[in-house]
Parts: C-alpha cells; sequence; structure tokens
C-alpha cells in the first residue's frame, strides 16, 4: 500500500520563504537531526517528495526549495536559468538555515543535476556532502532520451510551445513515462499542474529546458568528481523509464567503480510518487549502511 501523502493546500501552507538575489524562494523543512537535502526534477517542484516527507523527517532534518523557476518559488521573465545558479541557491538556502555539517543529497531528475554540481563543490572544497542518492535523471548527456515536449522546447518555438503546454498535454507525458500499473491519479496531475502555472510558469519553461545543453558542458567535470568522490552514492531507478530508466543504469555501471544501484521493476521515471515505500526500503538501506561503515571507523 502506498505511503499516505501530504495535500497540496497543507503543503503549500507549511512552506516558508527566504530571498535570493532578490527572487522569493519557497522552502519547507521538518524533522531534527543529519540534514537531508531533497532536490525536484523538471517541471514539477518540492511537493514530489511529500509521500516520503513523514517517515523521512522522523528521522532526519529534511529541508527542500522549490527552485527558481518552479512550484510557489519566483518564475523571472527574460532570465538565464542555469544548474549551477540551481545550485547556489541550495547553498544559499542551506546558509538561511544556518546548517554548516555535511548534508545528505536525495535528487531527482533536474535535482540529480543539481547534485552532481553540488559533489563537484565538494570534490573541490567548496560544499560538505555527506552522502548522494540519485533517483531517475540524466547523469550522463549519452543515455538521456528527451521526451518530444522537452526537444519542442529546446526548438526556436520553445517559448510558444511552452505557453501552449497545457493539463492535457502534461497528462499525456505522465502517461508515457510513469508505470503502466502506477499511472498517476488525475488528482494528482491537477495538483502538479496547479504547480506547473503558478505564477504563469508555462512562460519561463522554454528558459528552463536549457539544463539539457548545460548538462554537456558540465559532463566531464561531473563525471571525473562521481568517479573519484569517497561520499557514499547509490542509483534507485525505475527501469521502465523510457527517459532515464535501465539504459541509464547500465552506463553508471560501466563508468563508476563498485556501483551502488537498485532497479525498481515495473517503475517509471517518478519513482518517489509511483513507488514511495520501495523508495523509502532502499534509501534507508542505504542510510543504515553508511551509519554502520561510519561507527566501524569510529572504533
Amino acid at each position: 500500500m502506498k505511503l499516505p501523502g501530504i495535500a497540496l493546500a497543507d503543503w503549500r501552507a507549511q512552506g516558508q520563504s527566504f530571498s535570493y538575489q532578490g527572487h522569493a524562494i519557497r522552502y519547507w523543512t521538518a524533522g531534527e537531526g543529519a540534514p537531508l537535502l531533497l532536490l525536484h526534477g523538471f517541471p514539477t517542484a518540492s511537493w514530489d517528495w511529500h509521500y516520503l516527507w513523514a517517515p523521512l523527517a522522523a528521522r532526519y532534518r529534511l529541508i527542500a526549495c522549490d527552485m527558481l523557476g518552479f512550484g510557489d518559488s519566483a518564475k523571472p521573465r527574460g532570465h538565464d536559468y542555469r544548474l549551477l545558479e540551481q545550485a547556489d541557491i541550495q547553498q544559499a538556502l542551506l546558509q538561511h538555515l544556518g546548517v554548516e555539517q555535511p548534508v545528505h543529497v536525495l535528487a531527482h531528475d533536474y535535482g540529480d543535476s543539481v547534485a552532481q554540481e553540488l559533489l563537484a563543490r565538494h570534490e573541490d572544497g567548496h560544499f560538505a556532502m555527506a552522502s548522494c542518492v540519485f533517483l531517475n535523471g540524466g547523469l550522463f548527456p549519452e543515455t538521456h532520451r528527451p521526451a518530444l515536449i522537452q526537444k519542442l522546447l529546446l526548438s526556436p518555438f520553445g517559448a510558444l510551445v511552452g505557453r501552449r503546454f497545457n493539463r492535457r498535454k502534461l497528462a499525456a507525458n505522465f502517461a508515457r513515462i510513469f508505470g503502466p500499473e502506477t499511472q498517476p491519479a488525475e488528482s494528482e496531475v491537477d495538483d502538479f499542474w496547479r504547480l506547473i502555472t503558478q505564477n504563469d510558469g508555462q512562460g519561463v519553461m522554454h528558459r528552463l529546458i536549457r539544463y539539457l545543453p548545460e548538462r554537456a558542458q558540465q559532463r566531464e567535470r561531473w563525471l571525473v568528481a562521481m568517479q573519484r568522490t569517497q561520499v557514499p552514492l547509490r542509483v534507485i531507478d525505475g527501469a521502465v523509464d523510457p527517459i532515464s530508466g535501465v539504459h541509464m543504469v547500465a552506463r553508471y555501471r560501466e563508468l563508476i567503480a563498485d556501483a551502488d544501484t537498485v532497479l525498481l521493476d515495473d517503475i517509471g521515471h517518478y519513482p518517489q510518487v509511483e513507488a514511495p515505500e520501495r523508495v523509502l526500503k532502499h534509501y534507508l538501506e542505504f542510510r543504515a549502511r553508511i551509519a554502520k561503515r561510519t561507527a566501524v571507523i569510529d572504533t
């Protein structure tokens, strides 16, 4: 049985805001203990984590924000949205909250790229990361299979495509990328759509999508960081995702030594929504293994 979630209205009521370079960023916190930073994907928002929020908050100090251009955060027109800036925003949020100790990261999709940048900064001595778990995302540009809407948003007609993107098209895209037995309910699609359209979000989709070429630009730097790091990493991946499913995990195993990967059969691109109880199980196992290793080192 799926974990109980949080209604969107209740989720929004729990949010707080801080200012990043004049832009209002909406964020959420809960729980106590080691900080766990949750990074959402494109084109949705931090509400993606609502099924996992309570069980994780019972164990860790959770921190999540709607990134610039997403959800309930500011969506400035004409802005040059960059993954590197989104990583800056995460660090600014942590500073705003007074977090100084190493941070665990759980990321999905677009958030995977932000996590890769934070990992690279960790390797450069500019961020302290304790561990990182990636859910479905384009960790390697060569394995990413963008949806048609993503290709169209990147085209010269991207602004028009974004303006014409509607709830029906969102539902059709979700139907293709969710698992066949774990399709979103109509009410869930409605709520995802509310977050996308908040602050006229369709008007910036063609700018947000520029993260795809930015991933290619940063590939080597991010890959080297993943290959060299001593930070514990795990991939938990919905296997039937046509964008970054089993084929992405195969490439991960080729490139990352002693790759720690978990494949979720019959699950698509949004495992934290489709099978949150399974994601929770594998995430907690990962954290327990880290704790055991740390205890052995300390003794």
